[in-house]
């Protein structure tokens, strides 16, 4: 059955007609089709770009394909369509071509360095381990890597790089050669700073970004995915480690506290900004309307904002917007979000490759 469907599409902001058949957009009429939406403003689908359907809430990796699809879908039903998968401890490629699933990008597992991470999540390795063990991350994945750039150093109580600055050009050029991008975690002024150096495609948090540091990710085209949800929970973190570390408790609420001023530098200085929640370990799953919310409080305009969470950050995974041939993914609002982006959190319709959700 093919559907119809009329509404002011984004960007544009024009009112528009066009038909979905199948997992194919086109703006020839086809008779019969069903209308599923007559009115109200319309997204190709927003986008989680750092989410992980593999981890629990609670920073435990899930046991089945079946959770990994349940968590998944739980995003979904935010208006999420489309998911890069920030590094799984557990794989469930079969869910890549499963017609329910929002459209997947993944990484492999993280590559960490040993007892630096999250237990049991990612794969910790010395350096002269890193590239290899890159390598076969890339092939586990379908176009991305993740790498752990920084993490406490409890030998010196406080956030240190996970390796030297050569074994991190290293780790990039080893992702690049397999064929994917690189992303990195990272808290630290000395770890994003490396990595930035080193060519790493996407930073993820980013909170030790400098000023000079910004200029260069916008010379290089190097992406920016805040996660201001999962920052916010630094005051907690913080407040755990205090009492054996207190020079890192006041560095992460330092941190904290600076990073939306940051983030809209970034923004102002030409860097790619994309909407990603950190779903899985200490953020639930569906929260990418709150996500873009944080973004416009800390000073992004609600339309730049709604570019990061939609058609910019499509485009970015590789995926068109509604444009002829394109694939069959929108979301539709009641009431326009450039000009109150709290509609977000109310889907009206979601269609995903030609299904209707909602």
């Amino acid at each position: 059955m093919a559907l119809h469907v009329r509404g002011v599409v984004l960007p544009e902001g024009e009112v528009r007609e066009f038909w979905m058949v199948g997992d194919r957009v086109t703006f020839e009429p086809v008779r019969d089709a069903e209308t599923v939406s007559d009115g109200g403003w319309i997204l190709p689908g927003l986008v989680d770009a750092h989410c992980h359907p593999g981890i629990r809430y609670g920073a435990a990796a899930v046991e089945s394909v079946a959770e990994a699809r349940e968590l998944a879908l739980q995003d979904r039903a935010a208006g999420v369509l489309t998911i890069r998968d920030a590094g799984s401890p557990y794989p469930y490629a079969e869910l890549d071509d499963d017609p329910e699933m929002p459209r997947l990008v993944r990484a492999g597992r993280h590559v960490a360095s040993p007892r630096r991470y999250l237990r049991d999540i990612g794969i910790e390795v010395a350096a002269e381990r890193v590239a290899e063990t890159v390598t076969a991350q890339a092939k586990a994945g379908t176009g991305w890597v993740k790498l752990v750039g920084d993490w406490i150093d409890r030998s010196v109580g406080d956030l240190a790089p996970s390796w030297d600055a050569a074994t991190m050009t290293a780790a990039v050029e080893a992702a690049h050669a397999a064929g994917a991008r690189a992303a990195v975690h990272t808290f630290s002024e000395e770890g994003v700073a490396a990595m930035v150096r080193a060519g790493v495609d996407s930073v993820e948090h980013g909170t030790g970004l400098s000023l000079d540091l910004i200029d260069e990710m916008a010379r290089r085209g190097t992406a920016l995915v805040p996660t201001m949800i999962n920052i916010r929970t630094f005051g907690k973190i913080a407040d755990q480690a205090r009492a054996k570390f207190p020079g890192y408790a006041d560095h992460m609420l330092a941190l904290r506290d600076r990073f939306p001023d940051v983030v809209v530098a970034a923004h102002e200085a030409g860097v790619p900004v994309y909407v990603g929640t950190d779903a899985g370990g200490s953020i639930r799953h569906g929260l990418a309307a709150e996500e873009m919310l944080l973004l416009h409080e800390a000073g992004i305009p609600a339309v730049d904002v709604l570019a990061a969470a939609s058609w910019r950050a499509r485009e970015w995974l590789g995926f068109p917007g509604l444009v002829e041939g394109g694939p069959a993914d929108l979301v539709v609002y009641a009431d326009d979000p450039r000009r109150d982006l709290r509609v977000v959190r109310a889907p009206q319709r979601i269609v995903l490759k030609g299904r209707i959700v909602r």
